[in-house]
């Protein structure tokens, strides 16, 4: 899958795709459907997916809570595992924000990376403002020389499958809920950083990552997939973790801590991704370093019948 940030200079090889637009936040089942229709639409071209970097919501609202799903990286590989052939991760910036639908249409899409189509929802607004709609954009579209297609919205029901559905399961402690909806696990995404080597004190010896900016799940200890992404360990693993602000020793910056199971070697610096599976329990403080060993022993027993089990 080629990346192509900068819709000025755009290759001749990647022009030419059938391309759906939208943040694909989590890229969950309804998503997909649109993807779908990207790919029939015109079977012989490439196909893409337009999206933007930093995500608008976080260019217009920078000190809102964080709530996306995923990070860019993570996006990317699920869109590539969907065949995904071409990601026009835009830079949303002043000067792309402040285009007139028209512009918009003309200079990123027709001009700029030379689609052959695009697929919007019908709920879809773009330009300054968010000032053009569908119809604008399959009037453009017939003016500019690409077809559009505008894909219908789903009827609203308790099982509508949206990127706010799937926030509300992961708060509630509902991972495998929030797993129906995307179509695969929800998995945190990002190199493993340093510590302070406290799991490894307690005979659990922990892989940290980092959740800023992202939307936070329950905070407590999960059942997990995980599957380390480059390094000499790279490979896929089972285990538990503990996501939240590890109350028992006085934290308070959120992270989420790995034990894999089985597991031996060193993981600084390497990139995983951990697919929650299920919440076992909530964060709790202990009366004792002996009481909290226990508790995680017996975490890891229930994690590893719940992982053979599936």
């Amino acid at each position: 899958m080629r990346i192509i940030r900068d819709y000025q200079f755009v290759e001749a090889q990647d022009r030419g795709a059938s391309a759906a637009i939208g943040n694909f936040d989590g890229v969950h089942i309804g998503h997909r459907s649109v993807i779908e229709l990207a790919r029939k639409a015109v079977p012989d071209a490439p196909l893409g997916i337009i999206t933007f970097e930093p995500h608008p919501r976080e260019y217009f609202a920078p000190k809102s809570p964080p709530f996306r799903l995923m990070r860019r990286g993570a996006r990317g590989h699920r869109l590539e595992k969907l065949g995904v052939e071409k990601l026009y991760e835009l830079n949303f910036n002043a000067a792309l924000a402040g285009l007139t639908p028209k512009e918009f249409a003309r200079n990123v899409l027709a001009e700029g990376l030379g689609v052959a189509h695009v697929v919007v929802g019908a709920d879809f607004c773009f330009g300054k403002g968010r000032a053009g709609n569908a119809e604008d954009l399959v009037r453009f579209g017939r003016e500019m020389g690409f077809g559009v297609t505008v894909a219908p919205l789903l009827e609203k029901s308790e099982n509508t499958v949206s990127s706010t559905a799937i926030r509300t399961a992961l708060s509630e402690g509902r991972p495998r809920d929030a797993t129906a909806m995307l179509g695969h696990w929800h998995r945190i995404e990002g190199a493993v950083i340093g510590g302070e080597q406290r799991g490894r004190d307690l005979g659990f010896p922990t892989a940290n990552m980092s959740i800023e900016g992202l939307h936070p799940p329950a905070f407590g200890v999960y059942a997990v997939l995980v599957d380390v992404l480059d390094g000499p360990h790279r490979g896929s693993y089972r285990g538990a973790a503990s996501l939240g602000v590890r109350p028992m020793f006085g934290g308070e910056v959120p992270n989420i801590e790995t034990y894999l199971f089985d597991f031996s070697g060193d993981l600084y610096g390497a990139t995983l991704s951990v697919g929650l599976v299920d919440y076992l329990r909530p964060e709790m403080e202990f009366e004792s370093l002996d009481a909290l060993i226990a508790q995680m022993d017996g975490d890891c027993a229930r994690a590893r019948d719940i992982l053979g089990a599936l």
